[in-house]
């Protein structure tokens, strides 16, 4: 029998959204975690060169994952080997191939609710068993070694996230050093998303590999090097898991593309452009959170890193589905409905993405401050 899966609703957010667009609306695309700025200046131009001068064909840069690991060596002070890296086509497939070569059909692995959509149904997917952990503010919605020291039974592997998808909260360091000692303790193997490393806003995110060598590491050029849409990731793996990484890879999904491979190695010398990125999330983020409470948003998840807001909207609706379609609907505002992220709580919650340009940023706020204040008065007349 095959799995069910459930559809990831923000995809139907944006279809309408750009629907609308086409109609000749204007729209602001506040609905995915994607950047809108392109990739660096310098990337794009060694590509068009590329484009003039190789045929390309399937292809793994050896100089690509050298680089990658002298950034493991410089960021984190942890040293890996090239070949524990796997290039992959985004972090999508690296997370395919993490959970495939670590955890057999049946497996249960635990992870944060609300959590990225697609670990629960990859997890599905691939006949595991997600073990959600609920997750609130008293938490500030991540996962804690005293939640997993509780599982019983102990779970063949958990997934961490920080900074997280939709919350953007960071474990603490010690709160990682606890999670790492209690998933030895249980033998218990760790996959961590890493996948907003570099957009931090409270100092340094920790890589789990400070502290456990033998986890496994998803990233991606997708959101820090802002080249979502030249699908390359990359996957760490321990030793023991090369060959039956390398083997899914090869099977699965053959090479990430050539062009993306020369792009990416060339991204790591745009520290000056890509950390403009980052003030501009930054100053985005400090906007939206002197903002929002002025709608009625005052129940927010701290976003320590990535570029989310996940907000509570329970006074408001308990259909976030039905609530962001009509925000669009009615604004151009496009967001993503919290039961995406959580499926017990997330009727009540919103995420918007502030990885837009700062006018895009004011504009959706001036187009949602009398919208939230109709639904403010609706919900009121409700409650009569």
């Amino acid at each position: 029998m095959t799995a069910r899966i459930d559809p990831f609703h923000a995809i139907a957010i944006s279809r309408l959204a750009h629907r609308l667009s086409a109609e000749g609306r204007s729209v602001i695309h506040m609905e995915f975690g994607q950047p809108s700025t392109g990739a660096p200046r310098a990337a794009i131009e060694l590509a068009h060169r590329v484009l003039d001068s190789d045929g390309m064909g399937y292809w793994e840069s050896a100089a690509l994952k050298q680089r990658i690991a002298h950034h493991y060596r410089d960021s984190y002070g942890v040293a890996i080997e090239p070949e524990q890296l796997i290039l992959t086509c985004g972090a999508s497939p690296a997370f395919v191939l993490a959970l495939s070569c670590a955890f057999a059909p049946h497996a249960r692995v635990a992870l944060a609710r609300p959590g990225y959509v697609a670990y629960r149904n990859t997890l599905k997917a691939l006949h595991m068993e997600p073990v959600e952990i609920p997750c609130g503010a008293a938490d500030r919605f991540q996962i804690s070694a005293a939640a997993i020291a509780a599982l019983d039974p102990a779970p063949q592997g958990v997934i961490v996230a920080s900074p997280a998808n939709p919350t953007g909260t960071i474990i603490p360091a010690e709160e990682m050093r606890a999670i790492v000692a209690i998933c030895r303790a249980r033998g218990i193997r760790i996959i961590s998303d890493e996948i907003y490393h570099g957009l931090s806003y409270v100092g340094p995110a920790h890589s789990i590999l400070e502290d456990e060598p033998e986890a496994l590491v998803v990233n991606s050029f997708s959101k820090y090097f802002s080249m979502a849409g030249w699908r390359l990731g990359w996957l760490v793996v321990p030793p023991d898991l090369i060959d039956a990484a390398r083997a899914r890879m090869g099977n699965l999904f053959l090479t990430p593309p050539s062009l993306s491979q020369h792009a990416g190695l060339a991204a790591f010398d745009c520290r000056d452009e890509l950390e403009g990125h980052v003030a501009t999330y930054r100053h985005n983020r400090d906007l939206l959170l002197g903002r929002l409470p002025a709608l009625g948003l005052t129940r927010i998840a701290p976003p320590d890193g990535a570029f989310y807001i996940y907000a509570d909207i329970g006074h408001l609706t308990d259909d976030s589905i039905a609530f962001c379609t009509r925000l669009l609907e009615e604004t151009g505002v496009a967001t993503a409905p919290g039961v995406d992220f959580d499926p017990i709580e997330g009727h009540r919650f919103m995420r918007l993405s502030f990885a837009v340009s700062t006018d895009r940023v004011e504009d959706a706020i001036a187009r949602m401050t009398p919208w939230f204040a109709a639904a403010h008065d609706r919900a009121a007349r409700q409650r009569v």
